[in-house]
């Protein structure tokens, strides 16, 4: 069998295209094809594949699952490779296990070894590709939707053959930007005590239904959907919710994967990779933590220790750290959809600390570190592109003449890779870190057992058949707390089918269990302290008896559509 790196195509060093991205996804599934299965989520809005790899032993068997998505924005490109990073990082447990042992303890690898994982490395292929075609910014979706009703907008386009979109600059005595004099490329926002020239800064590119004279506002999140305020829970309109698409699941990227999931109960954890910032967002998304059931904060604390153990990341919580205006949340985002619908420990990362990199002090709010950037901020980003990004972000401004405003310069910034994205040299060291947290996780999973089957003779032709069934995994059979309510979250079946013989109370033969609990209660609970320690009971496991009428075999199946079935022949002599 191929070796682990024999197979990997540069993920973790450069950003791949689309072809590129394909030809890696199928090279495992190729090479791996016990444990590697290739899906298509559906197509995106020009027509390429959503791919999907699921990984696991018995792919055509339904298991305990974690999900991993990226590169929902089109901008984020280092969400793609750390999510092939952490398939690739599964895939050794099963295909190299003398090297997984390496790295990871036994309790983790034998849990690793009973789970399924879902990676969408690249949920808005569109999206990806125009920015790798052309730089600039694209937030989810290369199409346009007007929903302002506004006649003229800005395209980006590469204007001076470079091979990136960048800004264009004109002189204006209203400008409001100054030129950095030590920082070529870098404009700084204009005070009132700077000294003329003054410019107005505009996207590298070209303004549709331009009439002459009225130039647009070039706000880049107006007028295309946000594939992030496209899921249902708690959705707002458009002119409540920006990027928020004509309805939930409006966009066929987030229709395919509400689809999938709704198909696949089975997922417990779900991560979705977004860049940057260097932080863990969890749920609550649109209420205070004083609303979360107390057993999710004790998962989410558990799940912030490996954060900053693994990453250096902070962990912080949707509604009271990142929303942009407070109280203000933002609707209809994934990480909500998952966990409130989809029954999920789920979290979103902002992957690539930059703020850390510039020595910033982290804010009261985690979410102000976005607008904090002061002039001596900037600057310090400007030198940092120079010494340890290779002048990806800043470039010298050059002349052009604009076929619709005339003299303009190009030039400035193009922030894909240095602060959208770590630098390439970033990405391994990066990879490693996430995905070594994520199979933390991942390993947290239900583990469904048969412990102990017992048939007893009590007397001629009559028998009883005893089944003790366990949950041997860190959750709950119905995952996190707060899920155990919902509508579809099933408890644990059992289910006794005489092939033989028969029983004597045929409409017995299926029990419901109700959920069995986990021996994992997250980080900070009471039962834990020295002055309180103590287990829960065993409610993690039951027994169950049947009578059987003769001598036969029977086949014993235990479990649910989220869980998957376990089976064991029993003979009854």
């Amino acid at each position: 069998m191929a070796a682990i790196d024999s197979v990997n195509q540069g993920f973790r060093h450069r950003y791949l295209r689309f072809a590129e991205l394909t030809s890696q996804l199928r090279a495992w599934a190729e090479t791996y094809p016990e444990v590697a299965t290739l899906h298509s989520l559906g197509t995106s809005g020009d027509g390429r594949e959503i791919w999907l790899l699921e990984i696991g032993r018995d792919p055509g068997r339904r298991r305990p699952a974690v999900w991993v998505d990226g590169n929902m924005h089109g901008t984020e490109l280092a969400t793609s490779s750390v999510a092939l990073a952490i398939a690739e990082a599964l895939l050794r447990v099963h295909v190299e296990p003398a090297n997984a042992a390496a790295e990871l303890p036994a309790p983790l690898l034998e849990a690793l070894r009973d789970i399924h994982l879902y990676v969408a490395p690249r949920l808005s292929p569109d999206g990806a590709e125009a920015v790798l075609e052309r730089g600039g910014f694209v937030r989810s979706v290369p199409r346009r939707q007007d929903t302002t009703g506004h006649a003229s907008w800005w395209q980006p386009r590469d204007m001076n053959g470079d091979g990136c979109c960048r800004c264009m600059r004109i002189p204006d005595a209203a400008g409001d930007f100054v030129a950095a004099p030590d920082c070529p490329g870098l404009m700084l926002p204009r005070q009132i005590d700077d000294p003329p020239p003054w410019f107005r800064l505009y996207p590298e590119g070209e303004i549709i239904g331009f009439d002459g004279e009225t130039i647009p506002d070039a706000d880049p999140l107006v007028n295309t959907a946000d594939l992030n305020r496209n899921f249902p829970w708690d959705w707002r309109p458009e002119d409540q919710q920006t990027g928020a698409g004509a309805f939930p699941g409006s966009e066929p990227e987030t229709a395919a994967v509400m689809r999938f999931a709704e198909n696949h109960p089975n997922i417990f954890a779900w991560l979705n990779l977004h860049t940057f910032g260097g932080v863990f967002i969890r749920p609550l998304g649109t209420q205070a933590d004083a609303h979360m059931h107390p057993g999710d904060r004790r998962l989410y604390r558990q799940l912030a220790d490996w954060a900053a153990t693994f990453t250096g990341y902070p962990t912080v919580s949707s509604y009271e750290q990142f929303t942009y205006e407070p109280e203000q949340p933002l609707r209809g985002d994934l990480v909500d959809f998952a966990y409130h619908q989809r029954g999920c420990l789920a979290v979103a990362c902002e992957l690539w600390d930059l703020f850390r990199r510039l020595d910033m002090p982290t804010p009261a709010r985690f979410v102000d570190h976005y607008t904090a950037l002061d002039r001596d901020d900037l600057q310090r980003l400007a030198h940092w592109d120079r010494d340890y990004n290779q002048g990806r972000i800043f470039s010298h401004w050059t002349p052009l003449h604009h076929p619709q405003l005339g003299a303009v310069e190009v030039g400035g910034t193009d922030p894909v890779i240095g602060t959208w994205n770590p630098p390439p040299e970033s990405l391994p060291a990066l990879c490693e870190s996430v995905a070594g947290y994520w199979l933390r996780v991942a390993a947290l999973l239900p583990r469904l057992v048969i412990e102990e089957v017992v048939v007893s003779c009590l007397d001629a032709q009559l028998f009883e058949v005893s089944a003790t069934i366990a949950n041997h995994g860190y959750l709950s059979t119905a995952g996190i707390p707060s899920g155990e309510t919902l509508p579809w979250n099933h408890g644990v079946l059992a289910e006794l089918n005489p092939r033989d013989c028969r029983l004597a109370a045929p409409t017995d033969a299926r029990r419901d269990l109700g959920h069995l609990e986990g021996w994992g209660n997250g980080a900070g609970a009471m039962r834990h302290m020295p002055w309180f320690q103590r287990s829960a009971g065993s409610g993690h496991r039951q027994t169950l008896r049947w009578l059987v009428h003769g001598e036969g075999t029977l086949a014993l199946s235990v479990g649910n559509a989220r869980l998957g079935w376990i089976q064991q022949m029993i003979s009854a002599r």
